[in-house]
């Protein structure tokens, strides 16, 4: 039990740790907790397309049933949004989720999503940590009873309801990196009317070998299919969907961050409503919210912040600049099927480059990026308890007119351009986060950031 760290996500180690042992203690850990907290209704086990997911997904089906709760299981590997819309959908008690998202083959993992489909805060991960223990099964007849169920269809027809839109005309190239996404994002498009080309929508565990992460280096296929097939969007889901990328025909892969400020200005046509952005996101949304008379909420990084956030205001979007976001009429979780049906029914109607020029004439173009600093998980808490005392009065010649310490240290600066320093929760690293009006402002922010992190390290 020592080797299980139930962080905010879950618990995701290689496979050498992640043991079918271990994860029943998990499986076992869930069922005490919904039971001390007075859940009855039926759990949910969904898997990725990992190789090994399955069978682990069977083993949790296999405890938790036998702690008296009726166990549901999908009819396939499944996006991690269809299970955390089926909860809502289905009135159950929570659901585990066994994937490791974007990670290599060699990883795995499990995550507890709770009873309103939304990320698990930290004292909900918290007190199922507690719990933690080998699996201890009532008799044989006491047991619940675990049942295949179609969880795509459901959420298929909430998104057409939700969305609407008419995309016949549209051609979209789909990439579903060999995850679960396939036949699932690509599927709903087409019901809305779209022409599907598919591109790595055949299952494979070892995801070609590579990380099933949507970024601009392992999608340079999709940006050479929207030209040779003249695609009018790109659209690519990581390995359990709840992450997208959208490529246009002259931008290529999108920084999320303009894909975040193309959905909202679009949303906005036709609705009202704040917007929930992290700390390392970017501050076009801000000029969007202000040009339409509405607010922006800043969040700590992570989506449970934006999820938590996003029922406080009644928010019409929230998102982070690593590619996960959601809207208002949708469980609050990350959904990149979704978020790929609105980002085509956006183009449906507006050529999404065209879109993107009139938003940076409109309200001024942004460039952003980020670098890691290598460092231990161990040093984290000195490394920022330091760099309070090593905070410069200018960075890269531009005084700093705020400091925000909501998640590490963003610094404000006077042109309106700012630079992030925070500990990564995910990997031993520091990131370092800048944005500005022009690639080599931000390189120089970037560099100004590294020289200030480096040392403490």
């Amino acid at each position: 039990m020592d080797e299980i760290s139930f962080g905010t996500d879950g618990w995701r180690a290689t496979l050498d740790t992640f043991t079918d042992e271990r994860v029943r203690i998990v499986g076992q850990a869930v069922a005490d907790y919904l039971d001390a907290e007075g859940y009855t209704d039926p759990v949910f086990v969904g898997y990725d397309a990992r190789e090994t997911s399955p069978g682990f997904a069977e083993s949790l089906a296999e405890v938790v049933a036998g702690n008296g709760f009726d166990v549901l299981l999908p009819e396939r590997d499944c996006p991690t949004p269809l299970v955390a819309y089926a909860i809502a959908d289905r009135g159950l008690s929570g659901a585990l989720m066994v994937t490791a998202s974007h990670n290599p083959p060699e990883y795995n993992g499990v995550k507890f999503i709770p009873s309103d489909g939304a990320p698990a805060l930290p004292e909900v991960t918290d007190a199922v940590a507690t719990y933690l223990a080998e699996p201890d099964l009532l008799p044989e007849s006491e047991r619940g009873t675990i049942e295949r169920v179609d969880i795509v269809s459901p959420h298929a027809d909430h998104a057409l309801e939700l969305v609407g839109g008419d995309l016949s005309g549209l051609t979209v190239a789909y990439d579903a990196m060999h995850g679960s996404g396939r036949g699932v994002t690509d599927a709903l498009l087409e019901s809305a009317g779209a022409d599907v080309v598919r591109l790595r929508c055949e299952r494979d565990p070892e995801f070609g070998g590579s990380s099933p992460e949507p970024s601009p280096e392992n999608l340079e296929e999709l940006a050479d299919a929207m030209v040779d097939i003249d695609a009018d969007l790109g659209v690519a889901n990581d390995g359990d969907a709840d992450r997208l990328a959208i490529a246009t025909p002259k931008r290529g892969v999108l920084d999320e961050n303009l894909f975040f400020a193309a959905i909202y200005d679009y949303l906005l046509e036709s609705d009202s409503g704040p917007a929930i952005r992290t700390v390392s996101t970017t501050f076009l949304i801000d000029r969007i919210a202000e040009a339409h008379g509405e607010e922006v909420f800043e969040t700590a990084v992570g989506f449970k912040w934006v999820a938590d956030a996003m029922r406080e205001h009644d928010a019409l979007m929230g998102g982070e600049e690593s590619g996960g976001f959601s809207v208002r009429g949708h469980v609050r979780e990350k959904d990149g099927v979704l978020m790929g049906l609105l980002a085509a029914a956006a183009a449906a109607e507006e050529d999404f480059d065209a879109r993107l020029d009139r938003i940076e004439e409109e309200y001024g173009a942004i460039v952003a990026d980020k670098i890691s600093i290598d460092c231990p998980d161990s040093e984290k808490a000195r490394v920022i308890d330091e760099l309070d005392d090593e905070l410069p009065e200018t960075v890269a010649g531009r005084d700093i007119a705020k400091v925000v310490t909501l998640d590490g240290f963003k610094l404000l600066l006077d042109d309106g351009s700012w630079l992030l320093v925070r500990p990564s929760g995910t990997e031993p690293k520091m990131r370092v986060y800048a944005e500005a009006g022009s690639e080599d402002a931000v390189s120089a922010l970037l560099e100004a950031g590294h020289e200030l992190v480096e040392p403490l390290v």
